[in-house]
Order: C-alpha cells, then structure tokens, then sequence
C-alpha cells in the first residue's frame, strides 16, 4: 500500500469558479466599494477627456485662432524691408498692429482703455469676422465725410454708454464706429487684455499719433503659405528662417502652438483636477477597504470552512482577489461610461462660455488613463484586507470570535501593497505638468494619510485613558471610541483627507482674494501711464503734480525686449522651472536706472555707480537668476529693436512684487541704450484712500491733455483678476467637492461595515434596560466626538497645506480664515452625527429576539 501524497494546491481557473458563484447573490454589501471607484475613474477620465478635447479643438482651429499658417511679430518695430519681402515671398501676408489706447467720448465726459488692432485688406487669411450687420470688415473701416470707421466690441459701447453710428475720440483723432464685432477669429492669439478690441485701418492709426518711437506698439505678421505643409515642414520652415534672420528679434508661432498660454493653462488647470480626482480614488480607496474587510468579516466560517477541507491560504486569498477585481471592473466601467460622457455634456454646457469649441470624442488613451489609475488604488487598497484572509483560521468555523492571528498580512501582501502605491505614485509623476507640484502632492497625501491613522490612535488612546465619566450616555460613547473593532479609524480617514482638501482649496481661495482687495490694493499704484514720451514726461509731470495733492510720481524709462541666450546658451535649448519659465517666453519690460529702484533690495553684488561707461552690465531678479541657475559674471543676451545686446550680471535683488509698483526681472546700467527710443512709464499713488471720482477726474483731464498716452486703472485691473479668480475657483470647488462626495460614501460604507456590531450591542443593551433615548444620545456624541476630532486636523493639516501653497507656491502672505475653519467643523460634524444616527435608527430598531438566539 502506497504512502497518501499530500493534495495538490487548487488552481486558480478552481478558484475563479469559487469566486464566481459567491457573486451570484448578488452585490450587496458592495455598493459602496463600486460606486468610491467609478466616482474617482469618472473623474480622472472626464478631466482628461475634456482637456484632450479642448488641445484638438486648439489644434483644428490652429490656423484661424493664429490667423495664419505662420506669424511673426514684433515689439517696438516694424519690419525692415528685406524681411517684409522674405515673408511676402512665403505666401500671402496679412500686417496688424496692435497696441493699448485710450477711447474717450467727443465731450470727454468718460474713456476706457481699448485694445487696438489694426486691418488690412488681407485680413482675416483664415476664418470670418463676423460683425453684427454682415457688412464687410474693410467697407466698415473706410473713411467718410472726413472721419474714419470702427468696428468696436459691444462691450466698449457698454461702457462708453454709446451707440452704433456715434463718435469716440482716438489719441489726436476721432472715429465713428461703424461696425459692431460678434465674431474675432485670432482673439485667441493676442493673449491677455485690458480692455475691449476696437479695429481700425492703419491709415486710422497714423492720424491717431499713438505710434510714437518707443511706443509699446507690437506688429503682427500672419502668413498663408503658398503651398500646403505639413507640421514637419512648418517646424523645417521656422528654423530655416530664424538661421537665415538671427537678429531680427522676432517671436515665430506656428498654426501647431496657435494659443501656447492657453494651452498652458489647460494642461495646469488639467493637472490639478487630475489630482482632485486622484484624491477622491484615494479617498474611496478607504472604503474599498473598509468594504473588503466588513465582507471578509461574515466570510469567516466560510474562508474556515475552506480551509478544513483542504484549502491553503492562498487559494482562500485568489478567490477573493478574484471578487474584488469583478467588483472594481464594474465600478471601473461605470466611472468611465461616464467620464466619456462628461466632454459632450461640458460641450453643450459651456458652449457658449469656452474660447474655443471642444473638439469631442472618444479618447481611449484618457479612459485608459482612468481604467489603469482605478485598478491600481483598487488592487492598493485591498491586497492588505484580502492578505489577512489568507491567515484566517479553521478553528473560526467554530467559534464566533477567534484571536485574529498576527496584526498584519503576510511579507508578500505587504510587498504587492508597495509596488501598487508606487505605481500609483509613479503615473502621477510621469504624466505631471509641473513635476514639483505632483511631487509636492504626493509627498503631502502619504503626510496626511499616515497623520490620519495616528490621529485615529491618539484619539482612541485619549478616549481609553480618560476617567469613568457620571453620565452613563456619555461613559458608552466614550467606550465605544476605544473598543476593539470601533469606527474610529474609519471615520477620521473617511473624512480626514476630503475636508483638508477642501480647508486648503477654501484658505488659499479666500488669502487670494484678501491680497488682491486688500493687500495689494493698498500698497498699489492707483494708475500706470504708459508711452509717455520724453518730450511729454515734464509737463506730464507737471500736470499730474498741479491737478492732485498727496500724491507720489514714479517714473522709469520703458522698453521691451526678448532674451535670446543666457551664458551663450539659447533659451529655446534651456529647460527652466515652471515658476520662472515665462522670463523665457515672449517679451519682456526692461528698463535702465543710475539708482537701486525704490522697491528693491541687493542680495549680491553691487550696484554700478553713477554714470557708469563701461561694459553694459544688468541687474537679475534673485529668485529667477537662482532658478534659471545665473550668478554674478554670467552673460545674458536680449534682443530690442532688432539688435542684440549682451550684458553682464553685475548683482542680484529681491523685489517686492505684491506692491504692483513699477518692477522688473531685468534693470540694466544707462549706458546700455544709449540713444535707443523709447518711451517712459510713469505711476501716481495716493498717500490716503482717495474716493473714485478724485481718480476718474484726474483720468479725464490727462486724457484730454495728453490724448496718445495710455492709463490702466489698477482697481479696474484687480476687479478683473478678481473675477478671473471667482470663476477658477467655482471650477475648482466643484471639482474637489468630488473628493466630499467620496469621503460622505466611504464614511456611509464605515458605519455599514459596523452594523453588525452595533446590532449585537443595542440588543445587549436594550435587553439590560437602555432606552432608545439613551442610546441615541450615545451614539450622538460618540459621532459628534469623532466629528470634531477629524474637523480639527482637517483645519490643522488644510491650513499647513494652504499656507505652504501661499507663501511658498505663489509668495503671497498667509492669514487663517476663522469662518473657514468653522465651516469645515460643522460639515464634519452634521456629516457625522446626521449618518451616524441614520444608521443607528436603523439598529435600534431590530428585533432582540433573532439575535440573542445566534449568541
């Protein structure tokens, strides 16, 4: 008789069939768990999908949000001959100019800054301009009976309170506005603006005056190429002409990066709410856990049963792994049904608020994104759970409440564990926009999330050490906070990460709005004057100083320039630090001093001395010369007016840029321009609250005196950031009250997984002679204890974040909010206690008899 071998270990297509005939029951218990998935996955998918949507909308409509297949522009200059004839020899060219201007009603009794833009005969290349009546654009802007026309956008009649067919004066000139615009194709491309587009004819513009040398005038070509190229060849094209131009100074886009600031801001704004999304996977990764492990619970005597018959730790384990992934595909196909869905509702939605229309459609590598991001914090979150099944064991068939074996799962479900939540962190970096901030996200969840379990101990601790309290209510809550299996850890996790999210979305959201209206509005200039010119600046001055008292006059000569190289290095091939990134791009104001200006401090180096001969030297703002890694002794090359000029760095200085008085990155010595045109900028600052009609007078009588100078009301600019700012953060608000959604399901799922529990101590306790009354206040403030605890560090932890956000992220000053504060504590609270005692209803009110039965 041979000796018995031992029984093979089942395999795993054995185990498929055990998991899926468990799933024929049903999916309760479960709804929790799917719906924490398909909440974060429909997140993730739908953000990325309506990004990718609104990049292809940017990409279809390249050519006519940039106006050409090619534009060059340039700033203070027009085009020399030559290369007027090289563009024209591309295809066809189409020339605007635009620049800031002030309109003002024929008996002066209000202006406002206008955007002015210039049209020719060519314009648009691509695209319609539409206006209001379908006249042709180039009919509109004819002259007749002696005054050029107009066409105005409407909200330039709102604001003058005119009409279509009225009259504005224009620097030294008037214009009658004969059109009224509904449609700019390439409004997209002329970046930020201050006030409303008004177009006129460049024969307008002469007899406007406004062009003077030094004007902050930028000149716009757009080209269509005589024959079709494709984006390789547009690339070839631009390098081509750059080797063949090197000092030109010009700025070359292309139909492929029509709106790059735009498109920058997508993909920022993007990120951010991926991580809002990512959030709420995290979030609801709590209660897939929670989910899993209340399941796990009333599986005991089966997972016993199991393993009396033979079956090891690792087959009970591949069952269950094989549920969650059914459970977490469904939650997963939900979120992305969903998140494919939420383009064409944004589409509809916003049709008429977006700047571009949404290119929708199905995206599978963004749902992809959502699929892969779901199944990894599903498999993070419950390997731990689904490993400690692995240990559960025979003798539980036998017993109700077993000794639980060790206090965590075996090494392997430990290890597995790791790897999901680096894969996790792994995909939110590589796919980051700015490395730092997912860097800086990563690093403050794991923060947060390993605070929060300490939070949950320490209170239990606390709760177990406290005295016998007289009041029974309060005795059995206290009790309940510390007991083995208590709700503890479950709730402040649950709720923890959701409302710190929201603490810090609401501080940095109020701390912005309070440096704008107040900080930064105080310490502000009232007006900026630009393109002063020198033989204006003394009477300007002069007029300025006669009309007002109590004010303060700063004025600084103006110019703007391009940086083409930094230690011999062009900018195109340095990779810089989003926060200083935008040094790099485009223009930039710059300007020369004798003196250290007014708002600045050395940091090193020294200033040059008065009238100075030498080598042209600069001054570089500190903080962008360490992030572009530039040091005293570094050369950097800047191109104004079409000639390059290279300078030494001769020191660095701190400035002070929340005060909005008159700053710049780069400050260079005198001798540097010599000679050069330009113009001057000027600031006029109260030394009290003047009201506003002091300003608007003080507007209208420069505006009349000196009819070619531009003014920008700073209130006016801040009531416009202001009103950036409120959009962005409803958007913002909406989206992280995804993450509160997920914390309110997965604490719904938390006080679920206990009812067993609770059902077993009510019945106790009402059979011992506890009233209903007693236990709900009990229960009342067990959960209003946890609620408070959990609004407190959310109120610590959101706080931390926003602070390090505001001060270190955007350096701005830091004050907590207290209704902040106060608003979480009561979200914490209501949302507690209102689903703890739903719950507890519930309990209470089952029937003592089938339960004592089964003890």
């Amino acid at each position: 008789m041979s000796a018995a071998r031992p029984a093979a270990s089942p395999g795993f297509s054995l185990a498929v069939r055990f998991a899926l005939r468990e799933l024929r029951g049903g999916l309760k218990g479960f709804y929790i768990f799917i719906a924490c998935i398909a909440l974060g996955v429909a997140a993730i998918a739908g953000v990325t999908s309506v990004s990718r949507a609104l990049t292809e909308g940017i990409s279809s409509e390249g050519q006519s949000i940039l106006g050409g297949d090619l534009a060059f522009s340039l700033v203070l200059r027009e085009a020399a001959p030559e290369e007027t004839a090289y563009l024209d020899s591309l295809g066809t060219t189409s020339r605007a100019i635009t620049l800031r201007a002030m309109a003002r009603t024929t008996d002066s009794s209000d202006q406002t800054i206008v955007e002015l833009k210039t049209a020719d005969d060519a314009y648009p290349l691509y695209g319609t301009l539409d206006l209001d009546d379908g006249q042709p654009l180039q009919t509109v802007l004819e002259k007749t009976n002696g005054e050029w026309g107009a066409a105005a956008d409407p909200s330039l009649l709102s604001r003058l309170n005119i009409k279509k067919g009225d009259t504005i004066a224009l620097g030294r000139t008037n214009v009658r506005i004969t059109g009224v615009i509904a449609k700019e194709p390439d409004k997209l491309a002329e970046g930020m603006e201050f006030g409303p587009r008004l177009m006129i004819s460049e024969g307008a513009l002469a007899d406007t005056g406004l062009i003077q040398p030094g004007s902050l005038a930028r000149w716009n070509y757009r080209v269509k190429l005589a024959s079709p190229v494709d984006d390789e060849g547009l690339k070839s094209l631009i390098e081509s002409t750059e080797e063949a131009y090197p000092k030109a100074g010009w700025r070359i886009r292309s139909r492929v990066n029509a709106a790059p600031g735009l498109q920058r801001n997508i993909d920022r704004f993007a990120q951010f709410l991926t991580l809002v999304g990512l959030t709420a996977l995290v979030v609801g990764g709590v209660g897939v856990a929670n989910a899993i492990r209340a399941f796990l619970e009333t599986k005991r005597e089966v997972i016993a049963s199991f393993k009396c018959l033979g079956a090891t730790g690792g087959f009970v384990f591949q069952i269950y792994l094989v549920q969650m992934l059914c459970l977490a595909a469904i939650g997963i196909a939900i979120g992305l049904v969903v998140g494919a869905i939420i383009p064409f509702a944004a589409a509809a939605a916003l049709s008429g608020v977006l700047p571009v229309a949404l290119e929708t459609s199905l995206y599978p590598a963004e749902l992809g994104l959502g699929l892969l991001y779901g199944f990894l914090t599903a498999l993070a979150f419950a390997l731990w759970p689904l490993g400690r099944a692995h240990d559960v064991p025979p003798t539980a068939l036998f017993r109700d409440i077993v000794a639980g074996g060790p206090r965590l799962p075996r090494k392997r479900y430990l290890v597995a564990t790791a790897a999901m939540t680096a894969a996790l962190c792994a995909i939110a970096l590589l796919l980051a926009y700015d490395l730092r901030i997912a860097l800086i996200y990563i690093a403050a969840s794991a923060i947060a999330f390993l605070l929060l379990v300490v939070v949950a101990r320490m209170i239990m601790s606390a709760a177990r050490k406290m005295p016998p309290q007289k009041s029974t209510e309060l005795r059995l809550a206290i009790a309940n906070i510390h007991r083995p299996g208590a709700l503890t850890p479950s709730v402040v996790l649950s709720l923890g990460l959701g409302l710190s999210l929201l603490v810090a979305i609401a501080l940095i959201d109020g701390n912005l709005r309070r440096e704008l209206t107040s900080t930064i509005a105080e310490e502000a200039p009232s007006f900026f004057f630009l393109d002063i010119q020198n033989s204006e600046r003394d009477a300007f001055q002069t007029l300025v100083s006669k009309e007002t008292t109590g004010t303060k006059l700063v004025s600084v000569p103006m110019l703007r320039g391009r940086l083409v190289s930094l230690k011999g290095v062009p900018v195109e091939e340095i990779q810089a630090p989003p926060n200083s990134a935008w040094i790099l791009r485009g223009d930039r104001g710059i300007t020369y001093e004798d003196k250290l200006p007014e708002n600045s401090k050395l940091v090193t180096g020294d200033w040059w001395p008065e009238g100075y001969s030498g080598k042209p030297l600069v001054s570089f703002e500190d903080e962008a010369a360490r992030d572009l890694g530039l040091k005293i002794g570094d050369e950097v090359t800047v191109n104004v007016l079409g000639r390059e000029i290279t300078a030494e760095i001769a020191n660095t200085r701190k400035v002070e840029w929340r005060s909005l008085s008159i700053n710049f990155v780069m400050v260079f010595s005198p001798n540097t321009f010599a000679g050069a045109p330009h113009a001057n900028l000027m600031t006029v600052a109260w030394d009290l609250d003047v009201p506003a009609e002091t300003e608007l007078d003080l507007l209208r009588k420069v505006a009349n005196a000196f009819p070619t100078v531009t003014a920008i009301r700073v209130k006016d600019a801040i009531s416009q950031v202001n009103d950036l700012v409120e959009q962005l953060a409803w958007a913002i608000r909406g989206a992280s009250s995804i993450t509160l959604i997920a914390s309110v399901l997965v604490l719904a799922g938390a006080l679920a997984a206990g009812h067993r529990n609770r059902i077993y101590d009510a019945v106790i306790l009402k059979t011992l002679g506890a009233t209903r009354r007693r236990l709900m206040i009990a229960y009342g403030l067990e959960y209003a204890i946890l609620g408070l605890s959990t609004a407190v560090f959310a109120m610590v932890a959101g706080g931390l974040a926003a602070w390090f956000v505001t001060t270190q992220v955007m350096n701005g000053s830091f004050a907590l909010l207290p209704f902040t504060a106060v608003g979480a504590a009561l979200i914490a609270l209501v949302l507690t206690v209102s689903f703890g005692l739903i719950g507890t209803w519930k309990v209470l009110g089952e029937k003592p008899a089938p339960v004592l039965r089964n003890l």
